[in-house]
C-alpha cells in the first residue's frame, strides 16, 4: 500500500487548510483497508494522532483539535481528507497520512505516507 499525501503548505494563524490521501491499493481479494487517518509529529516531539476515521465512519480527534479539525474519508477510493480550520502556531507539524490494511484472516498491517509539512505563522 502507498499512500501520497498532499496539501500542506503556510497559513496565518486562524487560516484554513486542507489535506488529502490517496491510497495506491482498490480493495480486492483478501485484503481491505480499514482505518485511516493522520497522524502529526512536530519537531521535538513524539508522532501523534490527530484523527482517524474507520472504514464504517466512526471518528477519533486529538483533545487539542476537536471543534476545529475534521477528517472525512472515500471507502470506494481509500481517499482520506483532513479538513483543519482555525489553525494554531502549536499545529505546526509534518503531518502523515495513515492507513490499517485487514485481511480476511484478521491480520493487521500499518502503512504511512512521506508526510507533508504544515507551518502555521503566528
Amino acid at each position: 500500500v502507498q499512500l501520497q499525501a498532499s496539501g500542506g503548505g503556510l497559513v496565518q494563524a486562524g487560516g484554513s487548510l486542507r489535506l488529502s490521501c490517496a491510497s495506491s491499493r482498490s480493495d480486492a481479494g483478501y485484503a481491505s483497508i480499514d482505518d485511516m487517518g493522520w497522524y502529526r509529529q512536530a519537531p521535538g516531539k513524539q508522532r501523534e494522532l490527530v484523527a482517524r476515521i474507520s472504514r464504517g465512519g466512526r471518528t477519533k480527534y486529538a483533545d487539542s483539535v476537536k471543534g476545529r479539525f475534521s477528517v472525512s474519508r472515500n471507502n470506494a477510493e481509500n481517499t482520506v481528507w483532513l479538513q483543519m480550520n482555525s489553525l494554531k502556531a502549536e499545529d505546526t507539524a509534518v503531518y502523515y497520512c495513515y492507513a490499517k490494511l485487514i485481511t480476511i484472516y484478521g491480520e493487521t498491517s500499518d502503512y504511512w505516507g512521506q508526510g507533508t509539512q504544515v507551518t502555521v505563522s503566528s
